[in-house]
């Protein structure tokens, strides 16, 4: 499955405003999900396999790091936790970094909330504005995470430009 979407990172010291926020606007809320994404080295984008008790994947995704609302175009592998997936990745791949992180799941229509304790590296919340099958549009995507950017009193200093992996690897 591959689709488009606009997304944001941000550092988030009050995880508890952005939870009020959500349940007010009737928010769906999946679950808290203990997730192990594995990076593996690859020529370019970014490939993980995600390891949590919600959401099991193997993802591709090709981004620009660059401050505010960005594209992301995805791929999505739907992963059994039982499979040796990610012994083939490791042996044809090798490990580039670990990430490890506590992420609460949310989802209002197409926008998908995570509100993440990530070790080693802090307290973030993302906004993912999702296009699964070309019917919302890029524009309508970028209005979407900035209202919620607004909403949530996320200021441009607080976006992080990069992946969980990348703050890892620079630490």
């Amino acid at each position: 499955m591959s689709h488009l979407n606009v997304e944001i990172k941000a550092k988030c010291s009050d995880h508890n405003k952005i939870r009020d926020i959500l349940k007010f606007k009737a928010a769906d809320f999946k679950g808290i999900d203990h997730q192990i994404d594995t990076y593996f080295k690859v020529n370019g984008g970014r490939l993980k396999l995600r390891e949590g008790n919600i959401e099991n994947h193997l993802i591709y995704y090709d981004r620009e790091n660059k401050e505010g609302p960005k594209e992301s175009k995805v791929i999505l592998f739907k992963n059994s936790p039982s499979s040796t997936l990610k012994d083939i990745l490791l042996a044809a791949n090798g490990p580039l970094v670990v990430v490890d992180k506590e992420r609460e799941i949310y989802f209002i229509d197409n926008i998908k909330f995570h509100i993440d304790i990530v070790k080693d590296l802090g307290s973030f919340v993302e906004i993912e504005a999702i296009d699964k099958d070309g019917s919302i549009g890029k524009d309508k995507l970028y209005i979407q995470c900035k209202e919620y950017m607004k909403l949530f009193s996320i200021l441009d200093s607080d976006l992080i430009s990069v992946s969980y992996s990348d703050l890892l690897l620079q630490k």
